[in-house]
């Protein structure tokens, strides 16, 4: 398994001016009300821009094996929620990350929207590119929003896992990873994580770099993170895997195959406006009838 070694320096983050929403899939796209959640994870992404229903949204398809009509799909659901000004930014190849039009469009634009589908088409598309340059120079600088859902939230940091079937992934060697976009670094995210069952695939992830930190989310959940913080929004929870901690494994004394054993592994749960301090490592978590007072 291929994972990148990286330390716990938050520096790079907590002088990021945008902001990452990564959404573990399944948002709900129809603004339907839910009993535990005052607005949609959409909503909530509108409101999060610097012009709320004004700003300049471009939804990025990459992603999708029907990019047409992805982008047709949530061109629908912003103008529902009232974001009128959207466009559809399909790039199926490197040289169309680099046509001054994409570009330029990215440049006035105050969020992205990158939908689901294959990560590893998202990454080998745009990394590297002028557009991928454009788009992390807004991120660090501007009042800009990078939002992803499934494969766009898992390409979202340093490095992403590209493979791992989640009945096997507590052997060692049954997960893949690969570099993502490295827009949060020292976090690994992985979506539909409860539905599929993702959270033994985790475990070989963290154990193997105790320095970053796992993070799986529920469908129709989200994370927004903004300089050293992450707030959880939707009616799901996130799973956080900490290594930091683990005083003994066995992955280095058995071959690739082989079942794990990791003693000592912090693991928290995230449910919706709880806060994670990325400087400290430690969960807040909010209780909603707090917050009515």
């Amino acid at each position: 398994m291929e994972i990148n070694c990286i330390g716990l320096n938050n520096r790079n983050r907590g002088n990021m001016k945008g902001k990452v929403l990564v959404i573990g899939g399944a948002e709900d796209k129809n603004g339907n009300s839910d009993p535990f959640s005052d607005h949609t994870i959409l909503e909530r992404f509108i409101n999060e821009t610097r012009l709320k229903k004004r700003s300049r949204i471009e939804i990025i398809t990459s992603a999708s094996s029907i990019p047409e009509e992805m982008g047709k799909e949530y061109m629908k659901t912003f103008r529902k929620l009232g974001a009128e000004n959207c466009g559809v930014l399909i790039m199926r190849t490197r040289e169309e990350a680099q046509v001054p039009e994409n570009i330029k469009r990215l440049k006035k634009a105050d969020a992205v929207y990158v939908t689901g589908g294959d990560q590893l088409a998202l990454t080998s598309i745009m990394g590297g590119t002028e557009f991928y340059t454009v788009l992390t120079e807004k991120l660090q600088k501007q009042d800009f929003i990078y939002a992803g859902t499934s494969a766009g939230a898992a390409a979202a940091s340093e490095s992403m896992i590209l493979e791992g079937d989640s009945t096997e992934a507590v052997y060692k060697g049954e997960v893949t990873t690969t570099s993502g976009l490295g827009l949060i670094k020292n976090i690994v995210f992985d979506t539909h994580f409860i539905k599929r069952g993702r959270i033994a695939r985790l475990f070989e992830v963290v154990v193997s770099n105790p320095g970053v930190l796992g993070v799986g989310m529920e469908e129709n959940t989200a994370l927004i993170v903004h300089r050293d913080k992450m707030e959880a929004i939707g009616s799901g929870m996130a799973v956080l895997l900490d290594g930091r901690n683990i005083t003994n494994s066995n992955l280095l004394d058995v071959v690739d195959g082989a079942p794990l054993s990791i003693e000592n592994m912090t693991l928290h749960l995230m449910s919706e406006h709880d806060i994670f301090d990325l400087r400290t490592m430690t969960l807040k978590i909010i209780n909603s009838k707090d917050m009515e007072k």
